[in-house]
C-alpha cells in the first residue's frame, strides 16, 4: 500500500454541518426516530461501566453466558468457515437452507410452501423492511397494534400512513377481530406479532381465525373490483419460545387461503439465542417474495454464507432442535415464572404492581404504577419515565416503558426481558424493587 507523506485532519469539515445546525438530509431521514430501547440500554451500560450492578431487563437479546447457541449450530459455523464458505451467498439464500425452512414448516407447523416462497436475509429486520417496501406505496395505510415493536419506524421509512390499534390489558395487549376488521377497508398492510414483543403474550387461535376470515372476505371483494389486496405481515420470530400451555397459531394453519396474503417473518435469532448470527427468513406469496428478494439484494442484506450453511444443518436435525429447546425453554420459563411470582407477591402485599402471566418470547408485561407518590428526595412520580428512572436508581433494575413501543399513555406498563439475566440476579432484584416501592410516600 502507498503511504501519504502527511495526514489531512478533516475533522472541522466533517463536523461543520452538525455544528451549523443546517438540515442537509432528506425528509425521511430527518424525521426518523432512533430506537428508544437502545437509548435506555446505553444508559444502563454507562452505569455498569461506572461500577453499578444493574439487573438489566431492557434488551431483547441474550447473554451467551446465560443462553449459548446450540452446539450443533456453533460447530456447523466453524466447519463452514474451515471449508472456505466466505464468498457471496445467492441473493435469495442458499438453496439448502431454503429447503430446510420448507421442511421445518411442514414438519412443525403443518404448512407446505414452494421453494420460491422462501427468502433468506440477514435477520428479521431486513425482512420486515423489505416487506413494507414491497407492498406499500407512499400514503398507503398500515394497520398495527399498540404496543408493538418498530412498526411506527418502518411505516415512516416507506412513507406510509400508520393506523394504530389500541390494545387493552384484558385482551393481553393483542388486537381483536373487531378492531382489525373495522380498519381493513382502504388498508394495505396489517401487522401482527405473536408471541408479542413487548408483552410476551400470544394470540388466540380463534381470534386469529376471525381476523384471517375477515381479510379473505375483504380481499375477495377487492379482487372483484380489480383492487390491490391487503396483506398480513405475521411476525412469528418467537414461535418456538411459547411457554406453559401456549400453542402457537399461524394464519395459513387456521385459514389456508391466507397463503395468498400472508408474509411470515421468522429466523434463528430468538429461537436459538443467535441474535448476532443474522439469519432470518420470509415465507409468503411468490410474487411478493420475488420483489422482497430484489430489495434485499440491492441493499446486500444477505445472511453470511457460513451461518446459512450451519443453520440448514441445524434445521434438518429435529433431535438437536428438540434437545436444545427443551433446556432453553425451561430456562426462559423459570426466569419468567420467578419474575411473575415475585411481582404477584408484591401485589398481594398491596404494592402498586401487576403482571400478566407469561405465554411466550422472553418478556413479561408488568404494571408499576406508584403515581402521585413521592421519593425520599421529594420527587413526585407522575409519568412512566419517572417510574423507570426511580426503579433504575432506587432498585438498580432496568425496565422499558410501553412508550418505546408506540404507546402514549402514562399508565404504568413496562416490558421486562429476561434474556440477559440469571435466576440469581432476579432473586436479588425483586427484594430491591419491593423495598424501593415501600419507601415511596
Amino acid at each position: 500500500m502507498s503511504k501519504l507523506s502527511e495526514t489531512s485532519d478533516v475533522t472541522a469539515w466533517a463536523e461543520a454541518g452538525k455544528k451549523h445546525g443546517a438540515v442537509r438530509v432528506g425528509r425521511m431521514a430527518q424525521g426518523l426516530i432512533g430506537s428508544e430501547i437502545l437509548t435506555i440500554a446505553a444508559e444502563i451500560r454507562a452505569q455498569q461501566r461506572a461500577g453499578r450492578r444493574v439487573c438489566n431487563l431492557t434488551v431483547g437479546d441474550f447473554d451467551p453466558k446465560q443462553f449459548p447457541i446450540p452446539e450443533r449450530l456453533r460447530a456447523g459455523i466453524v466447519a463452514a468457515y474451515d471449508r472456505g464458505e466466505t464468498n457471496y451467498p445467492p441473493s435469495d439464500g442458499l438453496l439448502q437452507l431454503r429447503e430446510s425452512v420448507q421442511k421445518l414448516y411442514e414438519r412443525e407447523l403443518r404448512i407446505r410452501y414452494p421453494i420460491p416462497s422462501i427468502l433468506i436475509a440477514s435477520g428479521a429486520r431486513p425482512i420486515l423492511h423489505s416487506a413494507y417496501a414491497a407492498v406499500c406505496d407512499p400514503g398507503d395505510r398500515v394497520v398495527y397494534p399498540l404496543p408493538s415493536w418498530n412498526n411506527n419506524h418502518y411505516t415512516h421509512m416507506v412513507g406510509a400512513q400508520g393506523v394504530t390499534v389500541e390494545c387493552a390489558r384484558e385482551h393481553r395487549f393483542l388486537p381483536t377481530r373487531a378492531q382489525i376488521e373495522a380498519l381493513l377497508p382502504g388498508s394495505r398492510l396489517v401487522c401482527i406479532n405473536s408471541p408479542l414483543n413487548p408483552s410476551g403474550t400470544a394470540i388466540d387461535r380463534e381470534e386469529l381465525r376471525g381476523i384471517c376470515v375477515a381479510i379473505v372476505r375483504e380481499n375477495t371483494a377487492r379482487k372483484a373490483r380489480g383492487e390491490r389486496p391487503v396483506f398480513l405481515l405475521y411476525d412469528q420470530i418467537y414461535w418456538m419460545l411459547c411457554v406453559g400451555e401456549t400453542v402457537h397459531a399461524t394464519p395459513t394453519g387456521v385459514v389456508p387461503e391466507m397463503a395468498e396474503y400472508t408474509i411470515y417473518v421468522d429466523g434463528i435469532s430468538k429461537a436459538f439465542a443467535a441474535t448476532g448470527l443474522r439469519v432470518g427468513w420470509a415465507v409468503g406469496p411468490v410474487d411478493v417474495i420475488e420483489r422482497m428478494s430484489a430489495i434485499v439484494g440491492h441493499v446486500g442484506a444477505w445472511a453470511p454464507r457460513a451461518e446459512q450453511a450451519a443453520t440448514s444443518e441445524l434445521l434438518d436435525d429435529p433431535g438437536a432442535i428438540e434437545t436444545y429447546l427443551a433446556g432453553f425453554r425451561a430456562g426462559i420459563a423459570d426466569r419468567l415464572t420467578r419474575l411473575y411470582q415475585g411481582l404477584e407477591e408484591m401485589r398481594a402485599e398491596g404494592l402498586p404492581v401487576e403482571a400478566l402471566p407469561p405465554m411466550g418470547a422472553i418478556y413479561l408485561t408488568v404494571r408499576i404504577a406508584p403515581f402521585g407518590k413521592h421519593t425520599r428526595d421529594g420527587i413526585q412520580l407522575k409519568r412512566n419515565e419517572d417510574v423507570r428512572r426511580y426503579v433504575l436508581e432506587a432498585a438498580q433494575i432496568g425496565i422499558v416503558p410501553f412508550q418505546a413501543f408506540g404507546c402514549v399513555q402514562d399508565d404504568g406498563w413496562f416490558r421486562l426481558s429476561i434474556g440477559a439475566v440469571g435466576l440469581a440476579e432476579i432473586d436479588a432484584a425483586l427484594p430491591r424493587l419491593a423495598h424501593a416501592l415501600r419507601q415511596l410516600q
